[in-house]
């Protein structure tokens, strides 16, 4: 009898847990009356209530809509998620929330997320959200909540994931936020934030994950921040951290990712780092760091990735690292011989030494790397010859750099000489890579093998026309890059480039063709700038090219409105028509060009033919694109990657900027100068983060400058003249210092001007529409190299 006494109240026991800890996603019966009432409400006062999920029926269970979860039992509400434009490939709308008066009713809620909804209307969102006795879980990430207020009493004894990243509170951390003692994850990246942490002590016990990066808290890293003994997780990147790491910490053993990079440390690697022996990933790059690499950093028994470049680290490369991934030392003062560490990790995929002072030859335990894919030693003191036996392991390795040495490879270059008369019929059993530009070279193009891969013909005096060397014969070329670019030649692009399948950067600019684009090119970088080109732009360009990550057809005469097809283009990143003569509108459908809206392909995400420009002085065959900014034009090479930019000046587009644009978010120069657009700039330009130059000129822009501009901490040009602006010029540091010659031909006022403003120096009120932005993605995104994902943490 005692034994089923025992039994029935162990099962009574169970059953209470069950009941009051269970949660299901799918929900039977009703929901509470008050809380379907709440959600109603909620929906009367979205600014466009259309874009709430469709499932949000009025008279209908709130427990079946969409992104709502319910307790299975008691049938209220404890999950709301509402998330807007979410996935960058889908339409974005507005989606505002005026304010918070529906949320107490929702009082057993404990989880509430939304993402990229405007809460600026929404002034006491953190008080009402104090009045969740349950809340385990609040994230508002790029929702522009009015500011983080102070709070001297909170009922946050619950909560345990707080995310305010991707704001705009242009304020201090309040020590309210630092005495949660449940909090497991605290998320304030790119918000803005500015002045120091709080002083201790404070009261995060529970705390793993810290993220904080990209702000501006200028102070020095608070010790009791890496004294907390369960942080697993601390990224500070890009935040403003200056002054020397803490010497000596508490138990810091649980330290799994640490990311300080781009500040300003002015100091050496503090020993406590290399006792974090469950550390996966550290990050100090570019962070003012000195000294010599302890031998003790081979205690990091669990490293994957270690990131210390653009630094001041001297001494030898550190070894015996065996779960090493990725490494990026480049750009210090290391010395010795680089065979030490090929004894280390046989995981590695990517390698990075370049400029630093590493001796001796490039050794063959080299192919002790099966899993190598990328491998950077240029600038480095090496010496010998690299022959094959050096990569017959290697069958993973994509990318190798190695310039600016004393080594000896077997190739052929020729370029930057003064070589001169006819080239003949070139022919050899190898792969070859042939480098003849910038000669004196004339007569006709060669014919040249179908072993070669990789021509550069480019800047020389060759004549006629393309025929001949292009469809001469009918072979399946090996050619990836062909560089034709400046010589005497003429006519048109002949249509035989099905014997040219592997092809993927062709540069034909300043060479004077004429005529159609033939169907039959299939790449990913064209270049036809500066060409006699007169007719419409095809439509079938942006269906058949839809893969063109540069387009180049800047100072020829095509004529017409922009067909949408162009905006097919998914991987562009360079979009160049200047100069010519287009008319129209700038297509809607703009906001479709993925690659420039995530910004997926910036800093480290390699492209497949980054390895193609020519660099005298290092010996490399490169890609490279002309970009013109800040009223000049620049070439980009080695940097090429990180580089977006659209250049439609001087042509005849008209109409408005239409809002869709300012969902170019990874967008770094635009130039639409010298045109007809009219209307105001939108005030979602503010969203576009990482834009360095901007050039409305010579248009008919009216109203303000949107206030959002002001926002721009990247932003290094700005050119607004000659428009029809008018009121005040914003007032700030950034603003003030741009060259007056940027604002003339307005109705402006105020500095850096001479004109004084009517106004009394008050800023007039700004539109505060919501413009699509996706700044949690791409806090958020991760990044494909090499055909791994990873998450953006690179480094050079």
């Amino acid at each position: 009898m005692a034994n089923l006494m025992v039994l029935a109240i162990t099962f009574c026991f169970f059953l209470f847990y069950i009941l009051t800890n269970t949660k299901l996603s799918i929900c039977t019966g009703i929901c509470r009356e008050n809380e379907q009432q709440a959600l109603e409400n909620l929906k009367k006062e979205v600014f466009d209530p259309t874009n709430l999920p469709p499932s949000w029926i009025v008279g209908e269970d709130c427990c079946e809509g969409e992104g709502v979860m319910c307790h299975n039992l008691t049938r209220h509400v404890i999950e709301l998620h509402i998330r807007n434009g979410l996935y960058v490939y889908l339409p974005r709308y507005d989606l505002r929330i005026n304010n918070f008066d529906w949320l107490p009713s929702l009082s057993n809620l404990e989880n509430l997320e939304m993402v990229d909804v405007d809460l600026s209307n929404v002034t006491n969102w953190l008080q009402v959200s104090t009045m969740l006795p349950s809340l385990v879980d609040l994230s508002l990430v790029n929702c522009s909540p009015h500011h983080i207020p102070p709070l001297l009493l909170h009922n946050f004894s619950s909560l345990e994931t707080l995310n305010l990243s991707c704001n705009n509170f242009s304020s201090s951390i309040h020590k309210w936020i630092f005495n949660l003692p449940s909090l497991v994850s605290l998320g304030l990246s790119v918000s803005n934030l500015i002045g120091p942490f709080p002083e201790g002590p404070v009261n995060f016990t529970s705390l793993r994950s810290f993220r904080a990066g990209f702000n501006h808290f200028n102070c020095s890293l608070p010790r009791w921040l890496v004294d907390l003994n369960n942080l697993e997780t601390l990224k500070l990147r890009y935040s403003g951290i200056e002054g020397a790491m803490p010497r000596e910490v508490g138990n810091v053993t649980k330290l799994r990712i640490l990311d300080l990079s781009y500040n300003n440390l002015n100091s050496t690697i503090p020993n406590w780092i290399y006792r974090c022996q469950d550390l996966v990933s550290l990050s100090l790059g570019e962070s003012n760091i000195e000294g010599v690499v302890s031998n003790a950093i081979s205690n990091l028994s669990s490293i994957i990735g270690i990131e210390l470049f653009g630094n001041m680290l001297s001494g030898k490369l550190p070894g015996k690292l065996s779960k090493l991934q990725w490494l990026n030392l480049s750009g210090n003062l290391f010395k010795g011989e680089v065979f030490e560490l090929f004894n280390s990790s046989s995981f590695l995929w990517v390698l990075k030494l370049r400029n630093n002072s590493l001796t001796g030859t490039l050794p063959e335990s080299l192919g002790q790397l099966p899993m190598l894919e990328e491998f950077d030693i240029s600038n480095n003191r090496l010496e010998g010859v690299v022959t094959e036996s050096h990569f017959t392991k290697l069958t993973q390795l994509t990318d190798f750099y190695a310039s600016n040495n004393n080594l000896t490879l077997k190739m052929l270059n020729l370029s930057h000489n003064q070589f001169v008369g006819e080239v003949p019929t070139i022919s050899t059993p190898y792969n070859w890579l042939m480098l003849l530009g910038s000669n004196n070279f004339s007569g006709p193009l060669p014919l040249v093998s179908r072993n070669v891969f990789e021509i550069d013909l480019s800047n020389n005096s060759f004549s006629g026309g393309l025929s001949h060397f292009l469809c001469e014969t009918n072979k399946n070329y090996k050619f990836k890059f062909l560089n034709l670019e400046g010589n005497d030649l003429s006519g048109e692009i002949p249509d035989c480039w099905m014997n040219w399948r592997k092809l993927i950067v062709l540069n034909l600019g300043d060479i004077k063709l004429i005529g159609d684009i033939p169907k039959s090119m299939e790449l990913l970088k064209i270049d036809l700038a500066e060409n006699e080109f007169v007719r419409q732009l095809p439509p079938w360009l942006g269906m058949k090219f839809s893969d063109f990550i540069i387009l180049s057809l800047s100072a020829n005469r095509f004529y017409g409105e922009l067909p949408p097809e162009i905006c097919y283009f998914k991987d562009l990143q360079i979009l160049d028509l200047a100069n010519n003569s287009f008319f129209g509108t700038i297509p809607r459908c703009i906001s479709n060009l993925t690659a420039i809206v995530s910004g997926n392909k910036l800093g480290e995400a390699y492209i497949e033919y980054f390895d193609h420009y020519y660099d005298s002085s290092e010996g490399n065959l490169g890609e490279r694109a002309m970009v013109t900014t800040k009223g000049n034009i620049y070439q980009y090479d080695k940097i090429l990657a990180s580089v977006t930019s659209m250049d439609m000046s001087n042509n005849n587009l008209s109409r408005d900027i239409l809002l869709s644009f300012t969902s170019l978010v990874g967008l770094r120069f635009c130039n639409f100068s010298k045109n007809h657009l009219t209307g105001r700039i939108p005030n979602g330009i503010g969203n576009m983060k990482v834009l360095k130059s901007l050039d409305l000129s010579e248009n008919q822009l009216s109203g303000q400058i949107p206030q959002s501009l002001s926002s721009l901490s990247t932003l290094s040009f700005l050119n607004l003249f000659y428009n029809n602006l008018s009121r005040k010029i914003l007032v700030s540091t950034q603003f003030q210092s741009f060259n007056s010659s940027s604002f003339q031909g307005n109705d402006l006022c105020g500095p850096p001007l001479f004109a004084n403003c009517n106004s009394g120096g008050q800023i007039p009120d700004v539109d505060t529409e919501k413009d699509e932005s996706d700044c949690w993605i791409l806090f958020n995104s991760k990044r494909r190299v090499n055909g791994k994902w990873w998450e953006r943490n690179g480094g050079k």
